[in-house]
Parts: structure tokens; C-alpha cells; sequence
């Protein structure tokens, strides 16, 4: 979610806490996302700001580890006051228990200390949106960098989009975390006829199994404790739209037969409730897992794989699309550097350094390196780290048999070695992973060997001096030259 920017459409937060620091860090913090403050130290003002009919108060964050906001009972308050008014509860190590207590309580969102700013961002964002559901985004909306490849294989998955957006199937969505999923779903519903109606989101393994059904099928009054009024979940919110459940594969087993009903009749029932609710809903679902292995683990039901897999797409990492990369990166830079401001430069050796990246965390690790590149506006500094990650990846992996810098040992040798005294084989040990580490800085720096003993720490000397132990002084390796890509 993006701060809010237009003044006009500033939303007001009421931030309950009576620690002066915390209270700073929370005010600075939603101002910085754009939001309004109001400040109350204890229970009465906080109910006060409430009453008051110019508050204007869109969401209320509260820290339950303060002695006057200590307890649910400020929910009760609250509720009696504005029964849909989001409530964020803040709490240091909070037990599983204790967050679904507070959530059948009526809370909107739990979050506990330590607390990421991003974190706040989310919650914030989440608690002012369910207030009015965001429609899906038009096709003009979703822009064409975010989804556009220079990858024959992604390229494919493309091309599929306005086809597939004119179904109504179940659509399966499956790779790695942050490849995209949640962008090519978008781009679905961008381009079918539910364009520009409800668009909803939830993340099936953030939240403990009972959050899940209740946000999905919502609860009538008394269903439980704490719902003290009917409310619609995701599933009817999204009549007429879509729903895409990110993360399907960790959706508990009784929740998937409960959905694969929905799905066959296209109808459910509240909880607590008896009236059977007719929807249209077009599902889609994006997982990380193996859902043939999880079938075969009996984590999920065959019978609910085979009803969203209708439609499968597989998107590929994006260390298998490097050709991607450095224009993903320019984009990146375009949509998170602030209007006005210059778009730093991507250096040789940076270029280098995010083309040989492995990026685990696919493109959302890709676009948190861009933020810190747009922060620090250090190329340099970004590379080194970039290339020492690559080394310690490589230097923890297990070494090929083939990857080895000290002449093979022979049985006699081995046997003779294993009846050498133990300091000899320590030092012998030693030898071989100083050996490992050496070449695995050298491959990620292309045989810089100055880049490579940045990496290493040591002096170059001293590494000049090692790579003549090791009989590699005389080795050269070709290193390419790297034009721009699209101006970068």
C-alpha cells in the first residue's frame, strides 16, 4: 500500500499509548505515511476523541501493554461507540492465544514489538481500506513494465493474460515467494469483465485458521465471542469481483472443505448463520508449495486442487530470467524515486553485481535493494554487498568434487592422513577451506582479484601471495565489458 499524498483524502488515526517514546515513533511514523494524529494517554480520552463528532477518526491504534489500555475492555468501548471502526492492538511478545482472543474481541489487526515500519504501513493500510474495498484496477492502471519480460517464458505467461482474463475459471497461480504472483493476478482482473469492481486479497498464512474462516465467510452476531454484529466476509464483499487467496497451500484442511463447497455451489453460510448467501466470486489462488506433494503429506485435498487447477501458471524466479533484471531495476527506480529527484546511476560493477546476484527473495528483494539504492545513492557500496552475499552463499553451499583448489587425494594419502596426529589434519582442513573460500570470491568477482580481496578482507598482497601457494598466480580470466541497458 502507498501513503496516502492527497491532502484531501488525509485520514485521521487515533494513536492510544502513554510511553512518550513509543508515542513518538507511532505519531512520527503515520504522519510519515501521510495519515493525520490524534493522541489520547488514557481510556477516558481516548473514548472522549471518540464521541466527539469531529473527530474524524478512520482507525485506532492502541499498545495494550500500557496500565489503562491494558486489557480487551477498551474493545468493548470502542465497539459500543463505532462497531466497524478498525482497531490495531499493540502488544511485546504476544502468545498465539492471546492475538485470536483479541481478535474474536472485534480487533481489526494484532502487531507485535519489535515493529517494523513496514509492518505499520500494512496494518494501516489494510484497516482503512476494509472501511471501503478497493475496486480492481482498470487495464490503464497496471503499468506495462510491471509484467513485461524480455524472457521467451514470461513472455508466454504474458500473452496469456487477455485470454485467461475473459474466463471465469479458477486460475492457480504457483512460484517461489515474491516472483510476482500477486501482480500477474491483478493483471487478470485488469483484463477480464470484473475490471473495475471489488478487488480482495488475503494471505492465508498470515492469520491462525479461525481468522481465516471469518474473514472468508464472515459471522453473525453471537456467533462467538466478541461479534457483537453481523459482518460480511471477504466472499460476499467480493460479489461480482475476485478474490485471490495468496498462500493457499498453508490454509488449514477443514478451512479447504468449507471452500471447495463454495466453489462447487457457489454458496455458504455465515458463521453461526443458517441463510445460505449465493455468490459470484472468481477465485484465484497463488501458493509457494508443491500442492502434489502436499496432497501426497495430506496437508491438502486432492479433490480442492483439482477444482483451482483449471487454470495453471507457473511463474518462473527471477535468477532464471536474469535478462530481466537490470530493466525491472530501471523501472523500479522510475516508480520509487520521489518526482524531481535524480535516478541514481547503476555503475559497472553494480550492474555486475545484480546480474550475478541469485536473488532468493525474487523481485520484492529486488525492489527493497532499489529502495536502499535510492536512500544510500552509493552504487559501490550496494555492489560489494551484493557480491559478498553471492560469496557467502557459495562458501556455505557444499563445494562440487570438481571445485577444488589443492591437488586430489589419493586412498594411501587419505588412509595415511586419517593416522596423521590431529593437529596435521586440522591444519590440512584449514588449507582446503582457506582453498574454497578463495575460489568462490574469485568466481563471484569474476577474477577480480582486488574486488576479491575486498571480499575476503585481506590484503591484496596477501591474496597475491595465497593464489601462489595455491598455483593459480598464472590464471587469467577474460572479463567482459558491460555496456548500459536502457540508459542504466
Amino acid at each position: 500500500m502507498h501513503p496516502i499524498q492527497n491532502p484531501a483524502d488525509v485520514v485521521a488515526i487515533l494513536v492510544c499509548e502513554r510511553e512518550s517514546e513509543e508515542q513518538s515513533f507511532l505519531e512520527l511514523a503515520a504522519r510519515r505515511l501521510g495519515y493525520s494524529v490524534q493522541l489520547a494517554h488514557d481510556r477516558e480520552a481516548a473514548l472522549s476523541i471518540l464521541t466527539s463528532s469531529r473527530s474524524g477518526i478512520s482507525a485506532v491504534l492502541v499498545d495494550l501493554s500500557n496500565p489503562g489500555f491494558g486489557d480487551l475492555e477498551i474493545l468493548i468501548n470502542i465497539r459500543s461507540i463505532d462497531p466497524d471502526l478498525p482497531v490495531i492492538l499493540v502488544a511485546s511478545a504476544p502468545t498465539p492465544y492471546e492475538i485470536v482472543a483479541a481478535m474474536k474481541s472485534g480487533a481489526t489487526d494484532f502487531l507485535a514489538r519489535p515493529m517494523l515500519h513496514d509492518d505499520l504501513q500494512v496494518a494501516l493500510s489494510n484497516a482503512v481500506d476494509r472501511q471501503a474495498p478497493l475496486p480492481c484496477p482498470p487495464t490503464r492502471s497496471v503499468p506495462s513494465d510491471a509484467f513485461s519480460s524480455l524472457n521467451s517464458r514470461m513472455q508466454e505467461i504474458s500473452s496469456l493474460i487477455p485470454t485467461i482474463g475473459r474466463s471465469d475459471a479458477p486460475i492457480l497461480i504457483q512460484g517461489e515467494t515474491g516472483c510476482g504472483k500477486e501482480i500477474f493476478a491483478r493483471a487478470v482482473c485488469a483484463n477480464s469483465a470484473r475490471a473495475g469492481k471489488v478487488f480482495l486479497k488475503l494471505n492465508c498464512a498470515a492469520l491462525p485458521s479461525e481468522l481465516v474462516e471469518s474473514e472468508l465467510f464472515g459471522y453473525e452476531r453471537g456467533a462467538f465471542t466478541g461479534a457483537f454484529q453481523r459482518r460480511d466476509g471477504m466472499f460476499a464483499q467480493a460479489n461480482g469481483g475476485t478474490l485471490l487467496l495468496d498462500e493457499i497451500g498453508d490454509m488449514d484442511v477443514s478451512l479447504q472443505a468449507k471452500l471447495l463447497q463454495v466453489l462447487q455451489d457457489k454458496e455458504f453460510r455465515r458463521i453461526g448463520g443458517q441463510e445460505l448467501i449465493k455468490v459470484d466470486v472468481r477465485l484465484l489462488a497463488a501458493t509457494h508449495r508443491n500442492l502434489e506433494e502436499a496432497i501426497v503429506e495430506g496437508s491438502f485435498r486432492e479433490d480442492l486442487y483439482y477444482r483451482l487447477n483449471v487454470i495453471n501458471i507457473e511463474l518462473p524466479p527471477l535468477r532464471e530470467r536474469t535478462e530481466d533484471i537490470l530493466p525491472l531495476t530501471g523501472y523500479l527506480l522510475n516508480k520509487h524515486a520521489r518526482p524531481g529527484s535524480a535516478v541514481p546511476t547503476i555503475t559497472p560493477n553494480l550492474r555486475h553485481a545484480l546480474n550475478t546476484y541469485p536473488w532468493p527473495g525474487n523481485i520484492r528483494e529486488l525492489e527493497n535493494m532499489v529502495r536502499r539504492l535510492l536512500a544510500l545513492r552509493n552504487p559501490e557500496l550496494l555492489a560489494s554487498e551484493l557480491l559478498a552475499r553471492s560469496t557467502r552463499k557459495r562458501i556455505n553451499k557444499p563445494a562440487p568434487t570438481r571445485v577444488s583448489a589443492l591437488p586430489e587425494t589419493s586412498r594411501a594419502e587419505a588412509h595415511e592422513m586419517a593416522r596423521a596426529p590431529i593437529l596435521t589434519r586440522v591444519t590440512k582442513a584449514n588449507q582446503q577451506a582457506e582453498a574454497d573460500a578463495i575460489l568462490a570470491a574469485l568466481d563471484a568477482t569474476r577474477w577480480n582479484r582486488k574486488q576479491a580481496a575486498v571480499l575476503l578482507q585481506i590484503d591484496y598482497k596477501a591474496l597475491l601471495y595465497k593464489l601462489k601457494k595455491l598455483g593459480l598466480d598464472g590464471k587469467t580470466v577474460q572479463v567482459d565489458d558491460m555496456p548500459t541497458v536502457n540508459g542504466l
